[in-house]
């Protein structure tokens, strides 16, 4: 056993690919104390520990830090590396191409006219749902809440949303939170891919000596948990903001009973069960939020981010008085959403940072660059060397500036050090690792806009040199689609949860973010096969509008659009009214009113006095 003492296990994880870095992996395949303190915080799980420390070199590379965290290990030479940004490069290339030129909210059925439906109940309601959800996006500012979360995915690997309901705002806000703050608790025996039914979002304040506060931790907790009784703010016998239940007057001898929340029922069984909005039937659960801090002083033992104790915990209130402390938020699901940058391989919870396969790379660069730097020094500043003596005898002054002339003597000799074949040979492999570097990443020179587009030689060349960066895309946006679902879900949710008039009698629907292109479309190449699809025949108007404005039409809504076109369109009006003789479906198809046609007068006919006059016999006068 003593041979293999100090043997340094091999750990293959979700960050594995970083213990190649000796100061991330030592001789027991942990992070460096000193670079990572973060992560060797006595709260952090063991098994976080790793991710941490990824995410802190993750953001290193991406903001050209690299070289501090080596120095902690390498000395101070480490800092003489020269850092230019081709990781950022790496980031925001891909985070522009997954995100595409517009992120749009769908919901399905909601394109679809009245007119096209029997009741139009459905579709109605889709309509209106979308409608609410772009109206709620402009104001909470959610395309620059993606940008910022999609950043932290890119480099990190992962990403977090949290949303909660803001009655001063009167609608869901959306946050989005550092993953090194993020901690699901998975269970062991379940799928790690499963939602978790505990998270906890956990930070370290440093101290504050004007305010006369120690280092604390912050934890933020969502679990979901039985319904138990109403609970109201109260103090505990230190003075402590605590949570306590809401009891019943004793009565005649009848002791005090727990009091139930609103809309709350005891079942047979002995549950409570509550009916939600946007359920069909009763819900046992709730979802409970807790907010406290800690004194990092009092965090003594065997304490982790899941097991802290709540003795020493210091409860935080809201807005409306309420103390965080297991707080009821009468909503049957945790408000917050993970988003992995791919898709977890098998039982696994964490995406992989676009930049975990090509750090290596990054590192020659990084070395090249720095050996270039020098070259380049010696290049425009050539070493010379000086043999013989001078014109009158002695040495000339060594330093050699512009304009410096030197006396030779007989015999005497200028030499010069040429490094510019070694210069344009780093230059040369600066080059190389570049490209290799994006053939690892499958992002192709003209995703990075590296190549100029006089020497693409056709369109269907550049079409196949994009597929390694459509085969990426296509896979990220896979691992999001249902996340932004899912997020969508939740709005919808909260806002009835919230009881915001405008979402009075709303009945949640399914919705989608739907990403925009990221590469050049040819918009009259698209325009000519919509157009010839719909005169022929194959593709509805409305598919044919969502294709026009997934190709960068200006295009506000796509209902609009319709109706706009419809109304121009009185030769398919005329042969609407010829098929259907009805005078309501062409002012519904032309989006005007049209008075039914009148009945024709009766004619009025001479009176006669009983008897049929013969054919051909006109009337006597």
């Amino acid at each position: 056993m003593g041979v293999f003492n100090g043997v340094k296990s091999v750990l293959i994880d979700a960050w594995g690919w970083a213990n190649y870095k000796p100061i991330y992996s030592d001789a027991l395949g942990m992070p460096h104390r000193r670079a990572f303190p973060e992560a060797a915080a006595s709260w952090v799980p063991a098994e976080d520990e790793r991710r941490l420390a990824a995410y802190k070199l993750l953001a290193a590379y991406a903001n050209n830090q690299a070289a501090e965290l080596a120095q902690f290990r390498d000395g101070d030479g480490a800092r003489e590396r020269r850092e230019y940004g081709d990781p950022s490069l790496f980031i925001e290339a891909v985070l522009a191409h997954v995100l595409g030129d517009e992120q749009t909210i769908v919901v399905p059925g909601a394109e679809q006219t009245a007119a096209q439906d029997d009741t139009g109940t459905d579709h109605a309601m889709a309509e209106r749902v979308q409608t609410l959800l772009r109206a709620w996006a402009v104001e909470e500012l959610l395309p620059m809440r993606i940008m910022q979360t999609e950043r932290k995915a890119v480099t990190h690997g992962d990403g977090v949303y949290l949303l909660a309901w803001d009655p001063a705002k009167g609608r869901v806000r959306c946050k989005t939170y550092d993953p090194g703050f993020y901690f699901p608790v998975l269970g062991e025996d379940g799928d790690a891919t499963d939602y978790p039914e505990r998270v906890h979002l956990a930070w370290e304040l440093p101290e504050d000596k004007k305010r006369g506060l120690k280092p604390r931790l912050r934890r933020i907790t969502y679990e979901l948990g039985w319904i138990r009784p109403a609970t109201a703010s109260g103090v505990d016998r230190t003075g402590r903001p605590v949570r306590a239940p809401l009891m019943t007057e004793p009565d005649d001898g009848t002791p005090a009973q727990p009091i139930l929340g609103a809309g709350d029922t005891v079942t047979p069984d002995g549950l409570i069960a509550r009916q939600y909005l946007w359920n069909d039937a009763p819900s046992y659960v709730t979802c409970y939020l807790t907010d406290a801090t800690w004194d990092l002083g009092d965090l003594k033992g065997p304490h982790d981010v899941d097991d802290l104790p709540m003795d020493k915990a210091r409860f935080a209130t809201n807005a409306a008085g309420e103390v965080l402390d297991q707080l009821d938020l009468y909503a049957d699901f945790l408000p917050i959403v993970h988003v992995p940058n791919t898709v977890p391989d098998a039982e696994e919870h964490w995406g992989t940072s676009s930049l975990a396969k090509v750090l290596q790379v990054f590192d020659e660069l990084s070395g090249t660059d720095t050996d270039s730097a020098k070259a380049s020094a010696t290049t425009g500043s050539p070493i010379l060397a000086i043999s013989g003596r001078g014109a009158n005898g002695r040495r000339s002054e060594m330093a050699v500036a512009p304009g410096t002339v030197l006396e030779l003597g007989e015999n005497g000799r200028l030499d010069t050090v040429d490094t510019s074949p070694q210069l344009a040979e780093l230059r040369n492999r600066t080059t190389e690792l570049s490209e290799r570097a994006a053939t690892i990443a499958r992002l192709p020179a003209v995703a990075l806009g590296t190549v100029n587009p006089s020497e693409v030689p056709s369109g269907y060349a550049l079409e196949i040199s994009l597929g390694p960066l459509n085969s990426l895309v296509g896979a990220m946006r896979l691992a999001r689609a249902h996340k932004y679902a899912l997020l969508l879900k939740m709005v919808q949710r909260l806002s009835l949860a919230g009881q915001h008039p405008d979402w009075t009698g709303i009945r949640p629907q399914p919705a989608e973010l739907a990403f925009g292109p990221y590469t050049p479309t040819d918009k009259a190449a698209v325009l000519d096969q919509v157009t010839n699809a719909v005169n022929g025949g194959v593709m509805s108007l409305e598919t044919g509008i969502r294709i026009l404005t997934e190709a960068g039409w200006p295009m506000e809504d796509a209902e609009t659009e319709i109706q706009l076109i419809q109304s121009r369109r009185f030769e398919a009006a005329r042969q609407l009214a010829d098929a259907t003789g009805s005078s309501k479906a062409v002012g519904d198809y032309l989006g005007i009113d049209i008075a039914p046609d009148p009945a024709p007068p009766l004619p009025e006919l001479p009176a006669t006095t009983g008897t049929s006059p013969e054919p051909g016999v006109l009337p006597a006068e």
